[in-house]
């Protein structure tokens, strides 16, 4: 078995610990939604003079929700281990390339995985969100399953345009930022179905508020407020859309360089382009036009979208100078 061999056999070993955390994320958010939706019941307040003692210890358990801290714990072990693995495995591949491991679409989306349950482990440091850990982790799976069965190609020498530190730096800076800018998406979908539910049930409501507002979901009681939630996609999109607009300009450097032309709208540098608009109106419409909840929101998934369409429909559909799929 061969250095580049072992670096493949680490990022199964690492979806494999990946899966099992998810599955745990699932289990402990299943674990609150149960005792929710029992707390949610109207038999817990009670009736006659055992009501108001009834509903103290109702608001007592919304304020303390029993969790699995079995399955919390085995998400989080195995969390951590599936990072070192995919860590492994990635400076494997380098060693086994002989070069930076960010090439190809198989490199780039191990990386961005990589950053991606990194924030995530980070934002959770003292507190485990567990819907967000299920959208993440769940992503990162799916990343790395299609990864390692349609995106993966033999380690090797680059061709002679990407042979430069800008490999490093422009692409690298790119694979962070789509790792931040993941966190942030399932930081902003749990945001707005917390709005759902702070907002209550309003006349004429659609099915969609309905549902949420129901008892299904009264786990949302014990997440952070939307506020917060809001506030945590804004601060980690903040540091992505910086992120990104390095590798906006890092790109045109390296473009001029390679191709003694700055701009040239080839198709990947249009799609890095509009999402630079639309994070950018984002921050703007946040910061400057005080639009917030789930008005922001939407620009969150609409950047996302573009970011994941560049990646994957510009390399393996439209023809350009950046279609490195390697495939």
């Amino acid at each position: 078995m061969d250095t580049g061999d072992l670096s493949t056999l680490l990022v199964w070993a690492a979806a494999t610990a990946f899966t099992v955390a998810l599955v745990a994320y699932a289990v402990d958010l299943a674990r609150i939604a149960e005792r929710s939706q029992r707390v949610a019941q109207p038999a817990m307040v009670g009736s006659g003079g055992g009501g108001p003692v009834s509903a103290a210890a109702g608001s007592a358990d919304q304020r303390a929700p029993s969790r699995s801290v079995r399955a919390e714990g085995i998400a989080r072990s195995t969390h951590l281990l599936g990072i070192a693995l995919l860590f492994g495995g990635i400076v494997l591949r380098g060693f086994a390339a002989g070069r930076w491991p960010t090439a190809n679409m198989y490199e780039f989306t191990l990386v961005a995985v990589f950053w991606a349950t990194l924030i995530l482990a980070v934002v959770q440091r003292r507190r485990i969100i567990a819907f967000l850990s299920v959208v993440v982790m769940g992503l990162a799976v799916v990343a790395l399953v299609v990864a390692l069965n349609w995106f993966y190609i033999q380690a090797d020498a680059v061709q002679p345009a990407l042979q430069s530190y800008w490999l490093v730096l422009h692409v690298g800076v790119a694979i962070a930022a789509t790792g931040i800018f993941t966190v942030a998406f399932g930081a902003s979908v749990l945001q707005v179905l917390k709005s759902y539910r702070e907002e209550g049930l309003p006349e004429n409501a659609g099915r969609v508020r309905t549902t949420v507002s129901g008892r299904r979901f009264s786990w949302l009681e014990q997440v952070p407020s939307g506020r917060d939630l809001e506030a945590m996609s804004f601060r980690l999109n903040a540091v992505a859309f910086v992120l990104w607009t390095f590798t906006l300009i890092g790109g045109a450097v390296w473009a001029e360089h390679a191709w003694g032309r700055y701009w040239g709208w080839d198709p990947k540098e249009v799609g890095t382009f509009v999402a630079w608009v639309v994070y950018a109106a984002y921050l703007h419409a946040r910061t400057t036009r005080g639009w917030s909840g789930r008005r922001a929101s939407y620009f969150v998934f609409v950047g996302y979208a573009v970011v994941l369409m560049n990646f994957t429909v510009v390399n393996l559909v439209v023809t350009g100078k950046h279609s490195y799929s390697g495939l």
